[in-house]
């Protein structure tokens, strides 16, 4: 993961969390069906897995970066 750098990662995260433009996001309508237990749909379920999906990579990326810089730390 260390290979994707965040100046490519956050803005295509932050897009596809706001996407489509001018409308309730696609990614907070998806989770709200989830919550309400109404994702039942396949295309409702990868349109979660499309918008989401960049977020998560975004997360994992930052947390695997601060693991690593506490690890350097603790060994110097």
């Amino acid at each position: 993961m260390r290979h994707v750098p965040y100046l490519l990662l956050v803005p295509v995260a932050l897009f596809m969390a706001i996407a489509p433009l001018g409308e309730p996001s696609h990614l907070v309508e998806k989770l709200q069906m989830l919550a309400g237990g109404t994702l039942r749909r396949p295309i409702d379920v990868f349109d979660l897995l499309l918008h989401g999906t960049p977020l998560v990579l975004l997360a994992w990326k930052g947390v695997g970066d601060v693991v690593a810089r506490r690890g350097k730390r603790e060994t110097s």
